[in-house]
């Protein structure tokens, strides 16, 4: 029977002293045809293991009802067919600039500050969970033929409590359910981090981007007998809307793995390859020292600036880390070809239609109450609720304030555009006479993925000011946005925004692109019915990006969603990314 065990400070492997040289490569922002491919790139650069978080949102998405959980199956089954072992973090907090860190907008508006604590309900939830997911965990552990040597309890809990209770129940609970491979804790290297997240008798590890020298000693101060291992070698980062796009030199990063190495230690490059965050799956940060501050969403894109690339290529990053690896795992195998891109096109949009004019097809029934509810009130995770309120009358035009938008709304003031909201924004100076209706069109970016805010409502949080008397009194309607109802078209582009837009991408055979949209202001793209995810003028992404298993070879169907201004009635198909 195979085990990954601990001994003397060191971890071995069927008795022999190993190193795990690990990348992470998340199952849900790559396309399952595309995993080969990726998990070779892992290898080729010198790689033994890979690692995935597993984000219970996107599997349990309503209460009780789990889906997709055999992709995680298949992708640790993928990993074994390509020899690398597998690293498995569950959760149930993930981070990982994913929605919500994870953690379900449902279980959330529920429990509030109860989540990630000891909480009975709570903790019901989680072993739920747990008994869908650990089971396949379990079945594919080297313990038992499988190629699973390593599972986490939750994540970076020192960044976030001290529920020591609550993190050693996890423990414990991943245990009873069969997890008979090493467990472990991430946390950061400072001892506020290390004596908040870690167990006693789970191995600790730590997470950082430079500095190693540092960080090994704090984890050797805590724990002297532990192996060194970084769990998150933070090798590029993400990008937030609005924000410059933020590289790292490929020599720089190359240096730090080189001493990361050079110290003993085993390694978890984040990430190797980063992939997309497809659909409304992005979160969003908080600035400010206590993460309380100004709200940033995190773009589509999820490339990090990894070794291997949105798209699966190899990058100088690639090369250099591949160098140094190859001292410690010799002979890798060759670098796979990347898929072939799609040549530069021109895609017309051909067709239009209203948002307005469809809401009976795209939005769910209506809901009326004193007070605007929430997204989570309504059931929707992600999308647009549209909120119908009226201005009492006759009046004189008083001032119209309009708080606790979350996170972005267009106000019609009598069928009229009359501002555009944004959270954190300047407040528009607005004064309404009565009667009026108004409709605020409230659009969800991501939930915060980190820090106290976790776990935040969407939508009108709020009702209107006029002057100092609320607006009682709304109707709303969601409009979920992850699949699209069929809608009739009209043939010409002059549709009024918000409008949807069709095209089609006449192709070959499948491959790789990206889509640019100059011209166009904030919205979605879907093709062949997919949501590749959210496109917004204000960058620094300025490209989305197709992967090939969306496309066949003819006529593909491309729908965008355009909120704020159309632009010229034509995409452009792109080989390269333009990440700003």
């Amino acid at each position: 029977m195979r085990r990954l065990t601990v001994d003397g400070g060191a971890f071995r492997l069927d008795g022999e002293e190993f190193r795990v040289l690990s990348g992470a490569l998340h199952y849900f922002r790559v396309m399952p045809g595309q995993w080969q491919h990726r998990l070779r790139m892992l290898r080729a650069m010198g790689l033994n293991t890979v690692e995935t978080y597993v984000p219970w949102n996107l599997h349990e998405p309503r209460e009780g009802e789990f889906r997709g959980l055999d992709e995680l199956a298949a992708f640790l089954d993928a990993a074994a067919d390509e020899d690398l072992l597998a690293i498995v973090r569950p959760g149930p907090y993930i981070c990982a600039e994913w929605d919500n860190g994870g953690l379900p907008s449902w279980l959330t508006a529920e429990l509030g500050l109860r989540v990630r604590t000891r909480d009975a309900a709570y903790l019901s939830h989680v072993e739920r969970f747990f008994d869908e997911v650990i089971p396949l965990v379990v079945e594919r552990q080297v313990t038992r033929g499988g190629n699973v040597i390593m599972v986490q309890v939750e994540n970076e809990y020192g960044s976030y409590g001290s529920d020591a209770v609550y993190l050693r129940r996890l423990a414990d609970d991943l245990v009873a359910r069969g997890i008979d491979v090493p467990l472990f804790t991430s946390d950061g290297a400072d001892d506020f981090y290390l004596t908040g997240g870690t167990v006693p008798g789970v191995l600790a590890t730590v997470n950082f981007g430079s500095d190693p020298e540092a960080a090994f000693a704090a984890l050797r101060e805590h724990r002297p007998g532990d192996p060194l291992m970084c769990m998150e070698f933070w090798c590029g980062w993400f990008d937030h809307w609005g924000h410059e796009h933020v590289t790292r030199d490929a020599a720089d990063a190359a240096g730090c793995l080189e001493r990361i190495l050079a110290a003993g230690a085993s390694v978890n490059l984040y990430m190797a390859h980063g992939g997309t965050s497809f659909g409304t799956g992005a979160g969003a940060n908080r600035g400010g020292e206590l993460a309380r501050g100004e709200y940033r969403a995190t773009v589509t894109s999820y490339d990090y600036g990894a070794p291997i690339d949105e798209r699966g290529a190899p990058t100088e990053k690639f090369w250099r880390f591949r160098e140094i690896l190859s001292r410690y795992n010799p002979s890798p195998p060759e670098v796979p070809e990347p898929p072939p891109a799609l040549p530069p096109s021109v895609l017309p949009l051909e067709e239009s239609v209203p948002l307005f004019d469809v809401l009976d097809q795209v939005a769910g029934p209506a809901v009326t109450s004193a007070l605007p509810p929430s997204f989570e009130d309504l059931g929707l995770v992600h999308g647009l609720v549209l909120y119908q309120l009226e201005v009492p009358g006759p009046r004189r035009p008083y001032r119209l304030r309009v708080g606790g938008v979350h996170d972005r709304a267009h106000l019609y003031v009598d069928g009229e555009l009359a501002a555009v909201l944004e959270r954190d924004g300047e407040e528009p100076l607005l004064e309404v006479p009565g009667p009026a209706t108004l409709e605020l069109l409230v659009e969800s970016m991501g939930r915060t993925n980190y820090g106290p805010a976790l776990g935040e409502r969407k939508g009108l949080l709020e009702p209107p000011l006029h002057d100092r008397q609320y607006l009682h009194g709304v109707t709303a309607r969601p409009i979920p946005l992850q699949e699209l109802p069929a809608l009739p078209y009209e043939v010409g582009v002059g549709a009024r925004v918000p409008a949807f837009f069709r095209g089609t991408l006449d192709v070959t055979g499948p491959a790789d692109g990206f889509l640019a949209l100059p011209g166009w202001g904030k919205g979605y793209v879907w093709v062949n019915g997919f949501l590749l995810g959210r496109y917004w003028d204000r960058g620094p992404q300025r490209t989305l990006y197709v992967p090939w298993p969306l496309l066949r070879a003819g006529a593909n169907e491309v729908v965008i969603l355009e909120l704020d201004r159309a632009g010229s009635p034509e995409l452009q198909l792109r080989p390269q990314p333009d990440p700003g």
